[in-house]
């Protein structure tokens, strides 16, 4: 049985910094897209991040958002993935989701092609 397990959620203020962590269990990361989404109030989930891991280009795609703010990176070893988030705002408030594909070499933002999912991390930014 898979499990994706996200941590490192919390409230922070604005311009701060979290980092999330992404445990999988029962799969390889590796040659694996992983991302992560999150989702707001009233909004519709969206893809913040992701990568092929150990993929032949090693290029991350960042929602626009994003970019130069939140960085991933992964532990192999311990089949982690990492989701680093600075320069916090308040409308990164939202629950992330890391989330896993069943394909190899293959990254989308359409969620309903990822198989796998936590349970989600609440992240609030406070201004």
């Amino acid at each position: 049985q898979v499990r994706l397990v996200e941590s490192g959620g919390g409230s922070v203020q604005a311009g701060g910094s979290l980092r999330l962590s992404c445990t999988a269990d029962g799969l390889t990361i590796s040659r694996r897209c992983m991302a992560w989404f999150r989702q707001s109030p009233g909004k519709a989930r969206e893809r913040v991040a992701s990568l092929v891991v150990d993929g032949p280009d090693g290029s991350t795609t960042s929602a626009d958002s994003v970019k130069g703010r939140f960085t991933l990176s992964k532990d192999n070893a311990n089949n982690i993935l990492y989701l680093q988030m600075n320069s916090l705002r308040p409308e990164d408030t939202a629950i992330y989701y890391c989330a896993a594909r069943m394909q190899f070499y293959s990254c989308t933002d359409d969620e309903s092609r990822y198989s796998y999912w936590g349970q989600g991390t609440q992240v609030t930014v406070s201004s």
